[in-house]
C-alpha cells in the first residue's frame, strides 16, 4: 500500500505520470478492502464468543459472506495479472528515476520492514494458499454437524478455486515466454543458412510468407530445458545455446548486439521474469539467437554418449553427440556438443532422455487410442 500511495502522490506531482498503476497493482486496493473487512468480522465475532463464554459461535454467515462473495474473486483477478506485473516492474527498476522511488521514497520507510516490492507483490498469492487451511481449522474446532458440511464443501471449493486458478496463470506465464523467446530467436532463411539452396529474388517473398518463427506461437507448448554449450565443428569451437522443448530440440548460434535492440536502449529492455537467469542477463545485453539447424523432432532424435578416453584423444571434455534422422531413419545431421562441467553433461543427457520418452509414450498412447474401433459385426 505504501508504494501504491506514494505513486499515486508522486503522480499527482507531475512525476512518473508515464506508469501504468494498474499494470503494476492491479486491483491491490480492492484485494486490500476486503480482505481487511474478512479479519476484522472474523476476529471481532472470536472477540465476542470469548467475551460471553458461548458455546457455540455461527461461522458460516461470515464465511458464506466473504467466500461465497468477492475474495476470492479479487484474490483471482490480481494473481492472473502477477506474471505480468513482475515483468513490467523489471522494465520499471531500469529506469534511474523509478529507482529513487522505490529505494529513497518507499523502501526506507519503517512500514516496509526492509520488504523490497517484489516480495510484497507475492504476498496476496501466499495469503490465497492459505485460505483453506483457515477453513479447515475451523471445520476442527467446529461442534454443529451442518455447519461442518458447509465449512467442508466451502474448503472444497477454494482449493478447487486455487487449482483452477494455478492452471490459468501457469498457461499466462507460458504464453509470456514463448513470446519472449520470439523476440529473442531469429530464424534465417534456407538459403541463408545453408549456400547449397538457391533460390531466385523473385521467389524468395512467397517463401518467407511461410515463416518458422510462427512454430514458438503455441502456448501449449513447453520449454523444458535451456542453457548454453559448446559445439565442436571440424576447425573451430562454437558457442551455442540449446532450447529443449516437449516435442523438438533447437540448436541456436548466440550473438550480441549492444548498439540496439529494435531501436532501444538495451539497459530498458523487457525481460521476462520466468525465463533462466543466463537467458534473462543474455537478453538484457543485447543478445540474441540464430537458429542453427531446423528443430529436432524428439522423435528424430538419438543421443550419444562420448567416452571420456574418446573425448581426451580429441581434446574433447564433458561431450555427448546429437543425431538428426528423417524419417527413412537416414541421418541426415551430427552435432558434437561440450558442456562445462560433467554435472552439467549429465544434466543434458537426463533432461533429453526424459523428453524423448514422456514424447513417445504420450504419442504411443494417442496411436493406439485412434486405433481402437469398434468390432466388426459378423454380419458384414
Amino acid at each position: 500500500k505504501i508504494f501504491m500511495n506514494t505513486l499515486k502522490y508522486l503522480q499527482s506531482n507531475g512525476f512518473l505520470l508515464d506508469v501504468d498503476l494498474w499494470r503494476l497493482f492491479a486491483n491491490l486496493e480492492q484485494l486490500n478492502k476486503i480482505s481487511l473487512s474478512f479479519l476484522k468480522t472474523f476476529f471481532e465475532t472470536v472477540k465476542e464468543h470469548v467475551s460471553k463464554s458461548e458455546s457455540h459461535t455461527d461461522f458460516s454467515s461470515i464465511l458464506r459472506k466473504f467466500f461465497q462473495g468477492d475474495l476470492c474473486q479479487t484474490h483471482q483477478i490480481y494473481c492472473l495479472n502477477y506474471t505480468s506485473a513482475v515483468f513490467y516492474l523489471e522494465n520499471l527498476r531500469q529506469r534511474e528515476d523509478f529507482g529513487i522511488y522505490l529505494k529513497q521514497w518507499c523502501e526506507q520507510n519503517e512500514q516496509c520492514k526492509r520488504l523490497h516490492l517484489p516480495e510484497l507483490l507475492v504476498a496476496p498469492l501466499h495469503r490465497l494458499t492459505r485460505y483453506p487451511l483457515l477453513l479447515s481449522n475451523i471445520w476442527k474446532r467446529s461442534t454443529d454437524e451442518t455447519e461442518k458440511d458447509f465449512i467442508w464443501s466451502l474448503k472444497e471449493k477454494v482449493e478447487k478455486s486455487i487449482r483452477d486458478l494455478e492452471g490459468k496463470v501457469k498457461w499466462l506465464d507460458n504464453f509470456q515466454k514463448f513470446r519472449q523467446l520470439q523476440e529473442v530467436i531469429i530464424w534465417p532463411q534456407v538459403w541463408d543458412r545453408d549456400k547449397r539452396f538457391f533460390v531466385p529474388e523473385c521467389l524468395k517473398q512467397s517463401l518467407r510468407e511461410n515463416s518458422s518463427e510462427n512454430i514458438l506461437s503455441s502456448a501449449n507448448r513447453l520449454l523444458l530445458h535451456e542453457g548454453r554449450l559448446t559445439i565442436a565443428e571440424s576447425t573451430r569451437l562454437l558457442d551455442v545455446y540449446l532450447f529443449l522443448f516437449d516435442d523438438f530440440l533447437l540448436i541456436t548460434k548466440t550473438k550480441r548486439n549492444k548498439k540496439k535492440y529494435r531501436g532501444s536502449d538495451t539497459g530498458l529492455i523487457p525481460v521476462c521474469p520466468s525465463l533462466t537467469p543466463e537467458l534473462q542477463s543474455f537478453i538484457r545485453e543485447g543478445g540474441f539467437c540464430t537458429v542453427l539447424d531446423q528443430p529436432i523432432p524428439l522423435d528424430r532424435l538419438i543421443l550419444k554418449n562420448v567416452d571420456p578416453v574418446h573425448g581426451t584423444v580429441f581434446s574433447l571434455r564433458n561431450a555427448f553427440l546429437i543425431q538428426h534422422e528423417n524419417r527413412y531413419r537416414q541421418c541426415i545431421a551430427v552435432f558434437l556438443l561440450q558442456a562445462q562441467t560433467e554435472t552439467a553433461k549429465k544434466t543434458w543427457m537426463s533432461q533429453i532422455e526424459t523428453a524423448i520418452s514422456n514424447y513417445t509414450t504420450q504419442h504411443e498412447t494417442k496411436k493406439s487410442t485412434a486405433f481402437c474401433f469398434p468390432a466388426e459385426s459378423s454380419e458384414i
